[in-house]
């Protein structure tokens, strides 16, 4: 009888073979030897929440059986786990692998010795470089990582009118992608855009059976309700029990994310009986974490560690970081539990509150003990992926970021500023900043911490470039670069003068990308990152030592603060500042985005500022003390309402420190102003 072809539904290239399927069933009837028996072990039976004494007895790369201890008479290789516990591998449900820093050979390396042998991976970086190329690079690798792609979405991020990008991934390519058995799920959208582009691409998903990576950022009610009607399936934003419920009732899997910026779990986790069977519709996930972090915390099994110690059942966690993964993201058949037919992807662990494996078996073979990978990474590097960072030299020049008012001659000018506040969230707020004396264009106020921030074209060497104003960085010298500005991977400068701005941008050109910290005409650090430049050639151990170095050194030189005391992962949180996808403002290397309305605005306002604040522009009043307010500087009618005291106060700012701020998100009405598009021809 032929057999039918191969699918393309999700996992179908990892699928059982006939031959493999008759062995698995002679094993499981004693009439076959299997090739390894793990003795003794104590297994997760996460369908029914249950602990059970068992062996788990393997054929080649899958489960043949989970039996009563020593059932099965002695074979040539065992393993002992008497008093260990033995369960899937852990699954990571949303990951962007280059802002690792890491190419996936190396991730592998550093992620599953510590337990994570599956990733969801959206490589929105890299095809906003390299296009499909790029995509195809980072779905391989020799390594024993299994890595699944959910396939990008916005290539460019977003409308050409507000942004450009690298390269352009025509619908029709990616809806091909998504129907593939590589392809997981259609990678994560822009909430903000509902076109009929976007609509196709869902759809094609859909059609083939593959779920929608979702990304809410703060929508609720109708905005939230159009974004889940186009069939978005997961959540990764939501970190308020009450965003969260919302969530899980729409039919969302909740996707909770632990990261460099800022971790979820502790707010999701604040009360797990909320949830009830709720509990079932949750993953974990990283979404973006840094090598020196995944060293230093963990991958999932952080995720795992800190859920327990929240109040979540230990069972239960595990489920959410395995079985509830593989269910809903439609690969059950092939990994995510301690069961017959399943590949082999095992961890062995002395208790389940650490959640760190003594061994890890990938496809029936032990790949990792205590910690340390037993396999190198010898995955090529494409010589297409090098030598990406393309950067016009009037960049290099301090006058190409003058930013004037628009009156003549003003001695100051109110522009639409950016506060970075948990992770890469933004507020928009207004400022009133003072010109240079001679010159006559705006400085930045580095005693209140509002300094300047560019996007620059890096991909085809055209002047174009975004200039935006930006709280929370708190540099008091010098500035910082990098080429990782999400999503179109342009390059992204913060400092403190035009000149400071101008040689990091020529630094970071001149190392072929990455991440630089300059002062005074001095390189103080960089790291190198000369895959598309936004990941390194080299040893995860390499980069994570390099990564620390230059955070001390922003900290120490820049900041001149404790560690402890300043932005805590200031690189990954730089990248973000432009994102067109969270709200209020986005920068690109077209200009200032509006994120609700996907439109460019002007920076730098018409006129002088008269605003009257009232209570509906505040969240949460009540919460607020006067203690809290201290450290940020802000005009007497910003403190009467925060405080809830009686009269409302319409303040024109002269001397004090302008700023007219909306805590807890959601900044001021933004000043809608004519933009005009730059011309979009290489070198204008």
């Amino acid at each position: 009888m032929s057999l039918p072809s191969t699918s393309n539904a999700t996992g179908a290239h990892l699928s059982i073979t006939v031959d493999e399927l008759m062995n698995l069933r002679l094993v499981a009837l004693g009439k076959s030897r299997p090739s390894l028996i793990i003795r003794n072990g104590l297994v997760l039976a996460l369908h029914t929440n249950e602990i059970l004494p068992r062996d788990v007895v393997i054929s080649g790369r899958h489960i043949a059986a989970i039996t009563p201890w020593n059932h099965f008479p002695t074979v040539d290789h065992e393993i002992e786990a008497r008093g260990k516990y033995i369960s899937p591998g852990f699954i990571d449900t949303h990951l962007h692998i280059e802002y690792t820093k890491l190419v996936p050979g190396e991730l592998a390396r550093l992620s599953v010795p510590k337990g994570t042998t599956t990733v969801l991976a959206d490589a929105n970086c890299i095809a906003n470089v390299l296009g499909e190329k790029g995509m195809d690079f980072m779905k391989e690798t020799r390594t024993p990582l299994r890595i699944f792609q959910q396939v990008s979405h916005k290539v460019p991020g977003g409308a050409p009118d507000i942004e450009l990008g690298g390269v352009t991934i025509p619908t029709e390519v990616l809806a091909r992608r998504v129907t593939q058995s590589f392809a997981a799920t259609l990678g994560e959208s822009n909430p903000f855009s509902l076109d009929k582009a976007s609509a196709e691409k869902q759809t094609a998903a859909l059609q083939a059976g593959k779920r929608i990576t979702g990304h809410t950022a703060l929508l609720k009610n109708e905005p939230l309700w159009a974004y889940a009607a186009g069939g978005i399936g997961d959540d990764h934003n939501a970190h308020q029990p009450e965003d969260v419920l919302e969530r899980l009732r729409l039919g969302l899997m909740l996707t909770v994310m632990s990261g460099s910026m800022n971790s979820n779990i502790q707010s999701v986790f604040s009360d797990p009986s909320l949830y009830k069977t709720g509990l079932n519709h949750m993953s974990f996930c990283a979404d973006d974490k840094f090598a020196e972090d995944l060293h230093g915390q963990g991958h999932i099994g952080y995720n795992v560690r800190e859920s327990i110690r929240y109040g979540v059942d230990p069972v239960q966690a595990y489920r959410i970081a395995t079985l509830n993964a593989a269910l809903y993201y439609r690969i059950d058949h092939v990994v995510g539990s301690v069961t017959p037919a399943k590949l082999a992807d095992l961890l062995i662990l002395d208790n389940l509150e650490e959640a760190r494996p003594s061994t890890v078996l990938i496809n029936g073979r032990t790949v990792a003990e205590n910690g340390t990978a037993l396999f190198e990474n010898t995955d090529p590097v494409p010589e297409f992926a090098l030598n990406t960072i393309k950067v016009h030299g009037t960049f290099f020049d301090p006058a190409t970021y003058r930013t004037y008012p628009k009156k003549p001659n003003a001695t100051y000018a109110y522009v639409q500023a950016v506060e970075m506040y948990d992770g890469y969230f933004k507020r928009a707020f207004h400022y009133k900043l003072h010109t240079h004396a001679s010159e006559g264009y705006l400085l930045p106020e580095i005693e209140h911490d509002v300094l300047k921030l560019v996007v620059i074209d890096r991909h085809h060497a055209t002047t174009h470039h975004g200039t935006a104003f930006v709280r929370g960085f708190g540099l008091k010298r010098g500035a910082i670069a990098c080429t990782t500005n999400c999503e179109n991977q342009n390059l992204v400068v913060l400092g403190t003068s035009d000149e400071e701005i101008a040689f990091a941008a020529k630094a970071v050109h001149g190392l072929g990308g990455g991440f630089v910290a300059v002062a005074d005409g001095q390189i103080l650090g960089s790291v190198e990152l000369a895959v598309a430049g936004c990941m390194s050639r080299e040893p995860w151990e390499d980069v994570a030592r390099k990564s620390r170095e230059l955070d001390d050194i922003v900290c120490r030189e820049l900041v001149k603060e404790k560690r402890e005391k300043t932005m805590k992962v200031p690189f990954m949180i730089l990248s973000f500042v432009g994102l067109v996808g969270v709200p209020d403002l986005g920068v690109t290397e077209l200009g200032m985005v509006h994120t609700g309305e996907q439109k460019l605005i002007d920076v730098v306002l018409e006129e002088e500022i008269l605003h009257v604040q009232d209570e509906r522009d505040f969240v949460d009043s009540s919460a607020l003390t006067k203690d809290a307010l201290e450290p940020v500087p802000q005009p007497l009618c910003a403190v009467r309402a925060q405080l809830a005291l009686p009269e409302q106060t319409c303040v024109r700012e002269e001397e004090e420190p302008t700023q007219l701020l909306l805590p807890g998100g959601g900044g001021l009405p933004i000043i809608h102003t004519s933009v005009n598009t730059p011309n979009t021809a290489a070198g204008t």
